[in-house]
């Protein structure tokens, strides 16, 4: 991406984002998740804290950073500190500031959140407040939804290859191997989480590590894998059977399949997650599935591999245009195995994109 069109890029998210804290009545923001950092400034460097003020838009780093911070970095001062970053963000606030300034709980230990009070005095009153970037960051724009398609199918084409490898006999460890190994090779930066390879009895364990075990004839195999390409996201399962299924097996895997439809039929802007949750749960309850079903069925997918919005039972988010979304219901029996099937799908004004295309029907080995 040419210079100018990050900067512009970075300048348009900071600016959504001082308006926002500006809206909300409050001196700044500090923030150091570095997913959050990395959106807001182009650093990816793993130390970095990023301040907003109605002036100002600093990123706070380390003398290890100083050269990568200045090339990566857009739209911000960058100040390389010899003191913890923390402490140096709060002394930029000293004295300057009446309203309360903005750090977020969920990633700000008891240790930094004291730092930051201790640097910026009794001046500055801190207000802990969730996800206020990561609202942000859920709506995607079109460039970033173009990474995550092109992360998807480099995913995809890593599974489809390692596919032709799984047979009697073989390790789900070198499957999984496999895998991570021709994704790197494909361009990405690495997997998006640890890749899941899943067989036999094993299957039913949703979060399954892969092991020793090798792939036997007549069994169920879950894949679920991710790439991360450019700072984005991918996630992906899809489940085969080696070997010719039996009828029930069939029957599973067409209520997952059907339950994953029923999901992405009632998500658009302005449902709740909890009503894409239990359009899933109701298919699959009709099969007499639904008590296998022992998770949620969805998530935000982004910088991150969870993200805003949830689709879950008792989730409160409301599903808005651009956000990009994973539908993922399954069913796992115990001492039998598990079926799972998921895609990323962008939610648009008029419907829903796919950004996973490889085949969902029951592939038999």
């Amino acid at each position: 991406m040419p210079a100018r069109s990050a900067a512009n890029i970075f300048a348009r998210r900071v600016s959504a984002l001082r308006q926002r804290i500006e809206a909300a009545e409050v001196g700044g923001l500090v923030d150091a998740h570095p997913p959050n950092v990395q959106y807001l400034t182009g650093f990816t460097g793993s130390a970095g804290v990023f301040l907003l003020t109605p002036r100002d838009a600093i990123l706070f780093t380390d003398s290890r950073y100083r050269i990568q911070a200045r090339e990566e970095a857009r739209n911000v001062e960058v100040r390389v500190e010899s003191v913890r970053l923390h402490t140096a963000a709060g002394k930029a606030l000293r004295g300057r500031h009446r309203r309360p300034v903005i750090y977020s709980p969920e990633h700000t230990s008891v240790a930094q959140r004291h730092e930051l009070a201790q640097a910026s005095g009794r001046g500055v009153r801190w207000m802990a407040v969730e996800g206020v970037v990561e609202e942000l960051r859920s709506v995607k724009d079109e460039s970033e939804i173009a990474v995550m398609r092109e992360a998807a199918r480099l995913a995809e084409e890593a599974l489809s290859e390692v596919l032709k490898l799984v047979k009697p006999g073989v390790e789900e460890n070198d499957l999984a191997a496999e895998i991570e190994y021709r994704m790197r090779r494909k361009g990405a930066s690495g997997a998006a989480f640890p890749t899941i390879v899943a067989s036999g009895p094993r299957a039913a364990l949703p979060h399954a590590q892969p092991s020793r075990k090798r792939i036997a004839k007549n069994e169920l195999v879950v894949f679920d894998l991710g790439a991360i390409l450019r700072g984005y996201c991918s996630d992906l399962t899809r489940t085969v059977h080696v070997g010719r299924a039996s009828a029930r097996v069939r029957e599973w895997y067409r209520a997952v399949l059907e339950a994953q439809a029923a999901a992405r039929a009632i998500l658009r802007p302005g449902v709740d997650g909890a009503a894409v949750d239990a359009a899933a749960r109701g298919r699959l309850r009709r099969s007499g599935l639904a008590r296998y079903f022992t998770h949620s069925t969805g998530h935000g997918l982004g910088r991150e591999v969870h993200e805003i919005p949830r689709l879950a039972r008792l989730s409160r988010s409301v599903i808005r245009a651009g956000q990009v979304v994973t539908l993922e219901p399954g069913i796992y029996i115990q001492g039998v195995g598990g079926i799972r099937i998921e895609d990323d799908i962008v939610v648009r004004e008029d419907g829903t994109e796919s950004l996973t295309q490889l085949n969902r029907e029951l592939l038999e080995l």
